[in-house]
């Protein structure tokens, strides 16, 4: 070995001698250094209180001016095991009684914090179709989703402001559980399988709303005393709202009328 190989191997031994004690030091403090603490989860702020002797309510009903459209057929023929009624429920209209209407309170809470609904709301799928087809939820709340039917559906909500997602449900599978994080309103859900397939989720922060029945009527109880603003809402013919004053234990009546298109 010649005297320039000799110095560039003294040279190569020293920096794997060097390496070797750098990374000896390393792995000592890593081990005597104590593991960092998980980042700590945001406490959730506790429920603004409500004096229950001062709650009011609000109930009214919400009505159509004007001749509904008639209900268009739905052709379920691409699967045998969908045996539903085959209209939709676009407008649903009873002697100009509105049903699927959902009605919140969309104002005048302020910063107020609510618990979250510890009881799970329900989304079944029968006769190849949603039921309900329109639904009201708070933030958090656990949505459970059942399939009654003899054949698989894949629910799949669109929504805007929470996440996406889109799964498959076979016939007496588990029911599938979700929830949605952020207010959204008329969120919409469809099925792959069978693109009839429509409902409306109804993401909320209070638990102070409520869906038209078949007669076109609501009922929203136990708000505290204050100026408020009334939504109504219907996936076709949109938004309209109405202001209202409660004193302690009022009851007042708010009916909402759409015009037919």
């Amino acid at each position: 070995m010649n005297k320039k190989s000799s110095v560039a191997m003294f040279g190569l031994l020293c920096l794997l001698g060097l390496w070797l004690l750098v990374v000896g030091c390393s792995k000592k403090q890593e081990t005597n250094e104590a593991p960092a603490a998980a980042p700590a989860s945001p406490a959730q702020p506790a429920a603004t209180p409500i004096d229950p002797n001062t709650v009011a309510s609000v109930s009214g009903t919400v009505k159509l001016d004007g001749t509904a459209p008639k209900p268009s057929k739905i052709d379920m023929s691409q699967d045998p095991a969908c045996k539903g009624t085959n209209t939709a429920e676009t407008i649903v209209d009873d002697g100009g009684k509105l049903a699927n209407v959902f009605v919140y309170v969309k104002d005048g809470l302020g910063s107020r914090t609510f618990d979250v609904p510890k009881d799970s709301v329900t989304i079944d799928q029968q006769g190849c179709k949603y039921h309900p087809h329109v639904l009201g939820v708070m933030t958090g709340q656990n949505i459970e989703i059942k399939n009654d039917d003899p054949t698989t559906h894949n629910i799949h909500p669109t929504p805007q402001a929470n996440r996406e997602w889109n799964e498959s449900q076979p016939p007496q599978a588990a029911p599938i559980e979700k929830s949605f994080a952020r207010e959204e309103i008329m969120l919409p859900v469809k099925c792959n399988q069978h693109p009839w397939m429509r409902m409306y989720i109804n993401v909320v922060k209070s638990p102070y709303y409520a869906v038209t029945g078949p007669d076109g009527k609501f009922q929203i109880k136990g708000l505290p005393p204050g100026d408020y603003t009334i939504a109504f809402v219907q996936e076709k013919l949109g938004e309209q709202t109405q202001k209202v004053t409660l004193a302690a234990k009022d009851s007042k009546t708010v009916d909402q009328t759409f015009k037919a298109q």
